[in-house]
């Protein structure tokens, strides 16, 4: 549905995107990340039409975003970070006049402005003034903006901006629902919402992609560590429980800390393989006769994940 095909674009001397390829498939919803000024919202741009490319190539749905603007206009729905709304006129007018000026048939405009609506929760509020309303439902209004001609695309950045927690997970379970009518890109800082909503993730940095796959497959990547927590009783200084710990082959390092309250060890254990350590941690435990309340394996985040792929290529930039 959509195709980069080593897309650049330059601002005078600055490069903000450099040969940049990746394709999303129809139907499916992926994440675009990147640190601040990594080159998103100049991709974004470009697949909208709203900026030319400087070399390469963008396609939707078939169309060459440069030569065919138009045609990708019409299947494109866009919210940038700011909602474009006009704040003197009142939700339901405002929606039919973005669905005239994207050319939604006269018979059907009424229908697509109440569907518009529905989906982003906002009918409540259709004879308000938009300038009237919270931070929070003037996102919705800019969502409802690019979904009201029932786009083919949608180019969301940060779409949950602004908004409460209830509304978040509401913005969240709308997107995942358009994937049945919809290709969407979204564009987020909110990593958790990553993983929440996109079945595949781009991670693009200083105007250059560094990792592209599912957020499961990105986080097994860069987990060269995994971490076992555990609460112990029975043992009267952390030293014999970090020694009995750390004897263990696997086991790279061990935090204790004792909890006054319920006279309780917590160990944060830094191993290889949880799966492969989690074992023999146990009957060690045992066999010192301490007392084991609770033992449990923390995964990599994709927070962390992002924060390592960053962080990697800024050692690799170093050498």
């Amino acid at each position: 549905m959509i195709e980069v095909c080593n897309l650049t674009k330059n601002y005078g001397d600055f490069t903000a995107v450099s040969n940049v390829s990746f394709n999303v498939k129809d139907g499916e919803i992926v994440g675009f990340l990147g640190p601040n000024a990594a080159g998103k919202t100049t991709t974004m741009r470009v697949i909208t039409g709203y900026l030319s490319p400087s070399a390469g190539s963008v396609k939707v749905d078939g169309y060459d975003v440069y030569e065919q603007g138009m045609q990708v206009k019409k299947i494109i729905g866009y919210l940038p970070e700011k909602p474009p709304v006009y704040p003197d006129l009142s939700v339901r007018s405002y929606l039919k006049f973005v669905a005239e000026i994207k050319g939604v048939a006269s018979r059907d405009l009424n229908k697509s402005v109440e569907a518009a609506m529905e989906k982003t929760a906002i009918t409540n509020v259709a004879h308000k003034l938009i300038g009237n309303l919270s931070k929070g439902y003037q996102q919705r209004v800019g969502l409802a903006q690019s979904l009201v001609h029932n786009p083919k695309v949608l180019i969301l950045d940060e779409p949950t901006v602004g908004l409460d927690p209830t509304q978040i997970i509401e913005v969240r379970n709308l997107i995942k629902g358009l994937k049945d009518s919809h290709t969407v890109i979204l564009s987020t800082h909110i990593l958790p919402e990553v993983s929440m909503t996109c079945s595949r993730v781009v991670i693009i940095n200083k105007g250059n992609i560094i990792a592209e796959d599912t957020p499961a497959n990105l986080t097994k990547r860069m987990a060269t560590d995994e971490t076992i927590e555990l609460i112990v009783s029975g043992v009267s200084d952390d030293k014999k429980l970090h020694e009995t710990l750390t004897s263990i082959v696997g086991v790279k390092s061990a935090d204790i800390a004792f909890n006054e309250t319920d006279k309780t060890h917590k160990a944060s254990i830094l191993v290889k393989s949880s799966f492969d350590n989690a074992p023999e941690i146990a009957q060690k435990i045992i066999a010192a006769n301490l007392k084991l309340h609770k033992m449990s394996t923390s995964e990599l985040s994709l927070e962390e994940a992002f924060l390592r792929l960053v962080n990697t290529m800024k050692g690799d930039e170093q050498k």
